[in-house]
């Protein structure tokens, strides 16, 4: 890696996404020295990435443990030139590698299913997950059935696993924990992408891009970062009903939360009077607004892993 100062780094959820696509690969082809050094260079990132440094320094650990020769460099401003074809075709490369392994190991995907059993570190389960995706095999879907009905895991996980269970054509109910609580989704009709998740949500996060426009660019796109990670984070619950609810009170109620929330943790203004008007948030839906913007900040306070 470059001796080019890197404290000042800010990076974008986009480029964190490919960052931690680039992770997993390296771990799944066991250049552990690589990753070893692309962890390095994200526990100096700023911005977003912060959110993810106990999870990197963990992990960085665990490879350090395991593998302490293994080295490796990286020129990170080559990646950072990467584009979303790059990308593509980096995921085909990620798709045969598996499929060469899985092929070559009989063994390759029930050893997975029984890693994902019987570890207990959200890092690990997501690199194992963002494999299953793009696998087939008859035992993945009831064994990520039995995973997810065992106990609770963090939102993000939970979220992948269900996925998993989707891509594999399943189908009927699916029961998770969360909070305490037993809670049961339709295997089937678990979004693949932000694409698939309901009308409602997508109108919200419309109304917040439409007002952040032209006055704060930046807060457009944060938003659509951020909406989408909670769309993930509530599937499933009481409160994702809310957000998904097809009216202008939901949307106004929703919009205008998330953009509080954008105005608090990027600029630190929290009088949201200007929030309620602009968005029409009436003494009738003062309440819900309060308990979505209280939410979401639950939200933004636990630390989030992506995959």
């Amino acid at each position: 890696m470059t001796d080019q100062p890197k404290d000042n780094l800010v990076l974008f959820p986009k480029t964190l996404d490919y960052y931690q696509i680039q992770l997993t690969k390296m771990l799944e082809t066991e250049r552990y020295g690589e990753a070893k050094a692309l962890l390095g260079f994200l526990l100096q990132c700023r911005g977003e990435a912060e959110r993810h440094h106990t999870e990197w320094q963990a992990l960085l650990g665990w490879l350090d443990a395991a593998f302490p020769t293994a080295e490796g460099d990286l020129d990170y401003e080559a990646w950072m030139q990467g584009d979303e074809q790059e990308d593509e075709g980096e995921e085909e490369i990620f798709k045969r590698r598996l499929a060469e392994r899985t092929q070559s190991d009989v063994n390759y995907i029930p050893e997975l299913l029984a890693s994902l059993h019987n570890g207990d570190d959200p890092g690990q389960q997501m690199l194992i997950l963002a494999q299953l995706q793009h696998l087939f095999h008859p035992d993945i879907d009831s064994s990520l059935r039995q995973w997810l009905a065992r106990e609770e895991y963090i939102a993000p996980v939970q979220f992948r696993a269900l996925q998993a269970i989707r891509k594999q054509g399943g189908s009927g109910p699916v029961a998770f924990w969360r909070d305490g609580e037993s809670l049961t989704v339709e295997a089937a009709d678990t979004p693949l992408s932000f694409a698939e998740f309901p009308q409602g949500m997508h109108q919200a996060l419309e109304r917040v891009k439409q007002s952040a426009e032209v006055s704060d660019p930046t807060l457009s796109y944060f938003a659509e970062e951020t909406w989408k990670d909670c769309a993930e984070l509530a599937y499933g619950t009481p409160m994702f009903k809310s957000m998904a609810e097809d009216d202008d009170g939901s949307s106004d109620v929703w919009a205008a939360a998330l953009h509080q929330l954008l105005m608090e943790r990027l600029h630190a203004k929290m009088n949201d009077e200007g929030i309620r008007e602009q968005y029409g948030i009436t003494d009738e839906l003062r309440f819900r607004y309060e308990q979505a913007l209280r939410w979401l900040r639950s939200y933004a306070m636990e630390p989030q892993i992506t995959d």
